[in-house]
Order: C-alpha cells, then structure tokens, then sequence
C-alpha cells in the first residue's frame, strides 16, 4: 500500500496534479516590427515559483549565439539606451534593428523548480533593397553556368525570383509545360540560379527581384547572357601559326649561325684566355722590363 502512494506522488508531481504551477507563459510570441519603431516582450510565471523567482531574458540570433538582455533584475549594457523592464518581468525595446532579429527566451527558476523558459521569436521588418546580381556575360556551350543574387538587408529574408526578359523562371521547370526541357536549377531562398549545361537557347536578358512582406520588391539590372559554341577553328589556327612562328626562329638561328652572323666560341675562349701582365718594377713592361734587366747586369760587370 505505501509503495502505491509513493508511485501516485509521484505522478502528481510529475503532471502537476499536486496543485503547483510551475509555467512560465507569455502573450507576445512572435511579434513583428518595423525597423527602427518599438516592441513590447511579456513574460508571466505561475506563483509557485515563490518569491525568490529569478527571471532573466537571452537573446539567441541566428547563428545561434547566446547574450543576456536582462540579468539579475538589470538590463545589460548592450541595450540598456533602448530597453527598460515594465511590470518586473517584461521588456520594452524603444526601438528596434535588424540585428535585433532572432529568439528571445524569459527565464524563470527558484529554489524549489528548475528553470522554465517561454519562447519570443522577433522579427524586424526591413524592405528589400537593389540586391547585387552576378550574371556572366559569354559562356561556352555545354558548360556550367551560375547566376548570383544577394540582398544582405530584407528581413525577414527576401524570396528571390529570376527573369529572362519579361518572363518569370518558375521555381521547379518541371511543373510548367512551357519550360518541360529546361534543366536550369533556381533556389528561391539563396538567389542562385544555375544551368548544369547551357546552350544556345539559355541566351537571353536575365535580372534578379527580391521581394518580402515589409516593403515593395526590387531589382537588379538586367544583363545579357550570350552562349557561344567553342571556336575550334580559331584554336587550331593559333596552333598552326605559333609552330610557324617556332619554325622561322630555328631556321633564322641555323642561317645565322652557317653565314658566320653569330659569334664562335673559339674566338670568345681566345680572348677570354689573355692574361694581365702587371707592369715591371723599374717602368714599362713587355720587352721594356727585359732591357732594363739586362742594362742592370751589363752595369753590374763593369
């Protein structure tokens, strides 16, 4: 009998059938703003936490990197110019940025409960601007190609969508009849769009347009793709004209060097082998130094 009543404690406790309440809750859990405009953040917390309740706000953004908005009952320095605690728990942002985007976590623990978190997600409003395109203008028939587009501003993320002149590239060709033997590949959330294998049909004017709930859609400027076979004949010719340019110099060394133009080795090595005579200590040299030798000796038998 007392082991049936340890395991139906203990179930209570575990489902909150003994009465406690140990929730923590919140009215604002994914509100949106402009840029630059304020927010309200709430966070409320079941009483059974007591009085000795320890609330804190972390801020998580999107690479998932963790700081504290609020703790121990004070806003940080971070944002301590622009956010102030209302009703103990809750946050208020005077204004909001981009980088502002990202979850926020209310906290709640005491001595007798582990921490209990309720989720805000925050989105700040930012409309697209022009994004930065990136379209080769020559490609080479059979090879891969890849457009570019990029808007680091929009938020939340921009869609990206891709023209080719007035018509719009549907997301997935296979589900449209008219582009049933496209193969191009064009990703919606990162701008790219790329053609495994173009040809000439792939030439044509193409732009880029961002678009997203917070402001009108933009654009980049359109810029023609031309795809080109490869020109064989012109690659075979500049082989050709190379070897004949080789050819004309050996020949031109091999006349030279048979009309006597160049320079023989044997005449450098002559030249080369002239040794420096310093001159005689009693002046001149060559011959000089010998009559002065033998002027000494005829002086000397006398």
């Amino acid at each position: 009998m007392g082991r049936l009543v340890s395991l139906l404690l203990f179930l209570c406790a575990a489902t909150g059938l003994d009465g406690k309440s140990f929730d923590v809750t919140t009215t604002t859990p994914s509100p949106k703003v402009k840029e630059n405009e304020g927010v309200d953040m709430t966070c409320s917390y079941g009483a059974d936490f007591g009085a000795d309740a320890r609330i804190e706000w972390i801020f998580e953004d999107s690479k998932g990197s963790e700081s504290y908005v609020m703790f121990d009952k004070k806003i940080t320095e971070p944002y301590a110019d622009r956010v102030s605690i209302y009703s103990t728990t809750n946050l208020r942002f005077s204004k909001v940025t981009s980088k502002d985007n990202g979850v926020y976590y209310c906290g709640v623990s005491s001595a007798s409960s582990p921490t209990k978190k309720a989720r805000v997600v925050l989105t700040v409003l930012v409309p697209p601007s022009v994004p930065t395109c990136g379209i080769p203008q020559t490609v080479t028939t059979n090879t891969r190609a890849t457009l570019t587009c990029h808007d680091p501003n929009g938020s939340p993320p921009p869609t990206y969508s891709w023209y080719k002149g007035t018509t719009l590239l549907p997301a997935d060709p296979s589900t449209n009849v008219a582009f049933k033997n496209a193969t191009y590949k064009l990703d919606t959330k990162t701008g790219m769009l790329v053609f495994p294998s173009v040809t000439k049909m792939d030439t044509g004017e193409y732009y880029c347009e961002v678009s997203n709930e917070a402001g009108p859609s933009q654009r980049c400027k359109s810029v023609k793709m031309e795809v080109r076979d490869i020109n064989t004949g012109g690659i075979v010719a500049g082989v050709i004209f190379g070897f004949l340019l080789l050819g004309l110099l050996i020949f031109g060394l091999w006349f030279a060097n048979k009309k006597g133009y160049l320079p023989l080795k044997t005449e450098s090595n002559k030249q080369s082998s002239a040794a420096y005579r310093p001159p005689s200590l009693y002046g001149g040299g060559g011959g000089e130094e010998d009559d002065g030798d033998f002027k000494q000796k005829s002086s000397f038998v006398v």
